[in-house]
């Protein structure tokens, strides 16, 4: 839908259990605001009243479309509705620290109606279930990484016989002393649980990964046959990707990726620098390719060296490094991919 022809625009700012929405005409006037319960009924008489309130040509601007307003994006996709996903909105006032709905809504509703938000939701089902699949996943290795710090803080301060015992093992080794541990001593039997819990959480995670691969490869097998493009790093580029025509070209990609070049120059300086923003999960699946193949590959070891050679940083060049492999994989993905 060409954004001239757009008569009303809809911003939604997403709560857990009711969502405030906005309608701003093509003059940019709000012509009206309405409060909605975060529940079929609510989208149902939600859309009953825009139906009236914007009859014209409308777009919905949705903050938060893959969290609390996953539901209302749903509903209103499947009835046709023109439906696009808004980052949340930069507020004004002191530090940004001011709070109100209606103005959250209200910008969400302009930043769809200025162009800045030009992403449909993520609504295809195979992406949806892989992404389920990873957000458990990162969940049970961050507790694996804090039950590892928990066991290694114990092992330094234990007994002196124990410690020395466990000092200066290998994680397997460490892991296989600790479950070996008898006794119903307090540091023992700590020692004891907290092995199993790790070798536990060892289990979901390769169970996980199981599933993650088979689910990528049925997706998008071409991202698996990539140089330095391993499961999980595939797994989170399609989570954020979705499906195909969800984000408008290559250049909007590398912008949710957090990869778009934005000047940094200063004086007679000039230069780029990555942006901040974006999702940081894909920004970090790019990331750690970026790294595998400045290790292995012989073809990027050249591109960092010739950029290097025309004097610009290694940082610098493995922002352009990430930026080429934003481009490539998008257009991959956009080609090869079944909608």
């Amino acid at each position: 839908m060409v954004a001239d022809l757009v008569e009303y625009w809809l911003g939604v700012d997403t709560h857990r259990d009711g969502h405030q929405v906005v309608v701003v005409d093509r003059a940019g006037r709000v012509v009206g605001a309405v409060r909605i319960e975060a529940t079929r009924c609510g989208y149902r008489a939600a859309l009953a009243c825009m139906r009236q309130l914007a009859s014209g040509r409308r777009v919905w601007a949705i903050e938060g479309s893959g969290s609390y307003g996953a539901g209302l994006a749903r509903f209103l996709v499947a009835r046709g509705e023109r439906v696009v996903e808004v980052e949340r909105p930069a507020r004004a006032g002191r530090g940004g620290r001011i709070k109100d709905d209606l103005k959250d809504a209200e910008r969400a509703a302009r930043a769809a109606m200025a162009g800045t938000a030009g992403a449909t939701p993520r609504l295809a089902a195979e992406t949806q279930q892989l992404r389920v699949l990873v957000v458990t996943r990162d969940g049970i290795v961050r507790d694996r990484t804090r039950a590892l710090n928990e066991l290694h803080a114990l092992v330094i301060t234990a007994p002196d016989e124990l410690r020395e015992r466990l000092t200066g093992r290998s994680r397997r080794r460490l892991l296989d002393a600790c479950q070996a541990l008898r006794g119903s001593q307090p540091i023992r039997l700590s020692l004891r649980l907290i092995a199993e819990r790790i070798r536990l959480h060892d289990r979901h995670v390769r169970q996980l990964d199981e599933q993650i691969q088979a689910q990528v490869a049925m997706i998008a097998p071409q991202l698996l046959e990539r140089p330095g493009v391993g499961p999980t790093s595939a797994a989170q580029i399609l989570v954020a990707w979705s499906h195909r025509g969800r984000l408008r070209n290559e250049a909007a990609f590398s912008r949710l990726a957090g990869v778009a070049p934005i000047p940094a120059s200063s004086g007679a300086t000039t230069r780029w620098r990555l942006d901040r923003a974006g999702d940081r999960q894909l920004n970090r699946a790019l990331h750690t390719i970026a790294l595998t193949l400045r290790r292995c590959d012989p073809q990027t070891r050249a591109f960092i060296a010739q950029r290097q050679a025309r004097g610009k940083t290694s940082r610098e060049a493995t922002r352009l490094l990430k930026r080429y492999l934003a481009r490539s994989i998008y257009r991959q993905l956009e080609a090869t991919t079944m909608p």
